[in-house]
């Protein structure tokens, strides 16, 4: 399959770029911050949309503050599924899994 190239960097299609991240042991962690990047998105956006700021949502979670600072950060893979439900229902939202 040809790549496209740019500068000196080879573009490489997302099969390529997928097998290679699956022979490095790299593909499930990618995946798994991917997801909690749109997750991140998604609550922030709810956050906006809803006028809540993270002291406010922390407070109606029962949570601490750093807990919100956790949740939002796209980087922080380390947040329970608990967490990230109770954030959506107290924004009127509701997660959703699919394997």
């Amino acid at each position: 399959m040809p790549t496209a190239t740019e500068g000196d960097w080879q573009v490489k299609p997302r099969d390529e770029l997928e097998a290679l991240l699956e022979e490095t042991g790299e593909l499930t962690e990618v995946r798994a911050l991917a997801a909690k990047k749109i997750l991140t998105a998604d609550i922030a956006r709810l956050m906006k949309r809803r006028g809540i700021s993270k002291a406010q949502l922390a407070r109606r979670m029962g949570t601490a503050r750093p807990v919100i600072d956790r949740l939002l950060d796209p980087r922080q893979p380390g947040v329970t599924l608990t967490t990230l439900a109770k954030a959506a229902s107290v924004l009127g939202g509701h997660l959703r899994l699919r394997v």
